[in-house]
């Protein structure tokens, strides 16, 4: 019989939750300030915000419940992308975002964001990312969060904007942006339609995550993934309606990063009990927790976890089973991959062992062999 056979389950807490190593993959810049920060620019800048009052720009922002769609919920980055059209606004919250993640141990972020929405008042493009990158890297000195830019394409504009920010990506590569995306609303807005743009990335070796199945069907994935080559899936809470395409991702390996809070808020699904990670972890498919956007949806990586083990059954082995997934899907070189995947797993196994206190060493010695199995 197993050593820990009868021993009751490791209470799964937010301080434990909070404490294990994390990752944050599919986080945006401008909808993942702090309310508070967007106040203080507002006033700072002489910008007018929907409210007079915090609590009155908070519920502007903050598209919870009131939300009806995806299209909705992406109308509150009219109010946080107004005053993010400065180096030290872009520095600024990128370094309060790190900070902020660090906070909660994500140990690694990827931060995306388009720089094309930051150029109203004549910015030009490197200098948003330049702006970016020291934010993130002061805040890496401060903290030791490790962390990366994601540049986004937006489906709804002009496809040669997208060779334009493509560049930027390349460009920057090895700089510290790993990656390019696709973002934006799908329906009438086919990935198709940025060909050549991804295939400026690829053709320079630059990683692709394209958002898709989100607000339309799997063959908005099946696009994605087949036209545009993205080694990575945003959302794609649509897959499940395609059992082929389902099968394709899962024995090739292709993350989803899953959003399941922001998903529930834009209506992509009815609610966390009917999201559909917690069949994809079952069957197999790698999939990641991720916030998409901190203020908008009011989320934390640590919520979001709670979230999945409260409301969606996962168990703190799975969870840890997650998080290790959410590493081995980062955008970075493989050896430095496995030498913070070997970190994470000796992190893991430290932070159980401390919850599980004297003589409960059963429950967390069973969590960390099923992770290193798994």
């Amino acid at each position: 019989m197993p050593s820990n056979a009868g021993a009751s389950p490791m209470p799964v807490t937010d301080e434990l939750l909070r404490a294990l190593p994390k990752t944050d993959l599919h986080c945006h810049l401008d909808g993942s300030l702090r309310l508070t920060t967007l106040l203080e620019l507002a006033e700072a800048q002489g910008v007018r915000l929907p409210a007079d009052t915090p609590e009155g720009v908070g519920r502007a922002v903050r598209m919870g419940a009131q939300c009806a769609s995806l299209e909705e919920y992406l109308t509150a980055f009219d109010v946080t992308l107004s005053v993010l059209q400065t180096e030290d606004a872009l520095r600024r919250v990128a370094y309060e975002l790190a900070l902020d993640c660090a906070a909660e141990n994500v140990r690694y972020l990827e931060v995306r964001y388009s720089p094309v929405l930051h150029t109203r008042k004549g910015l030009k493009p490197t200098a948003i990312v330049d702006a970016v990158l020291d934010g993130l890297r002061a805040a890496g000195r401060e903290s030791g969060i490790r962390s990366n830019v994601i540049i986004c394409g937006i489906r709804h504009i002009d496809p040669q904007t997208s060779v334009r920010l493509a560049e930027l990506a390349v460009a920057y590569k090895g700089k510290g942006v790993v990656g390019f995306d696709l973002a934006g609303a799908e329906e009438g807005h086919p990935a198709s339609r940025h060909r050549e743009a991804v295939q400026l990335i690829l053709d320079n070796n630059v990683n692709v995550t394209i958002h898709a199945g989100e607000a339309f069907g799997p063959e908005s994935i099946a696009q994605a993934v087949h036209t545009c080559g993205a080694h990575r899936i945003g959302h794609g809470v649509r897959l499940r309606e395609n059992g082929d395409l389902l099968n394709y991702l899962n024995d090739h390996r292709i993350p989803l990063e899953m959003c399941p809070s922001s998903n529930v808020q834009t209506r992509s699904v009815t609610g966390y009990e009917s999201h559909p990670l917690k069949f994809y972890f079952d069957f197999g498919l790698r999939v990641t927790v991720n916030t998409d956007n901190r203020l908008i949806t009011d989320t934390t990586i640590t919520k979001e976890l709670r979230l999945a083990h409260e409301r969606m059954g996962f168990t703190l082995e799975d969870l840890c089973t997650l998080l290790v997934q959410g590493f081995k899907s980062a955008f970075l070189p493989f050896r430095e991959k496995a030498e913070l995947l070997r970190d994470v797993n000796a992190e893991i196994a430290a932070v159980l062992a401390r919850f599980a206190g004297p003589g409960a060493g059963g429950p967390a010695a069973a969590v960390t062999e099923a992770v290193a199995v798994r």
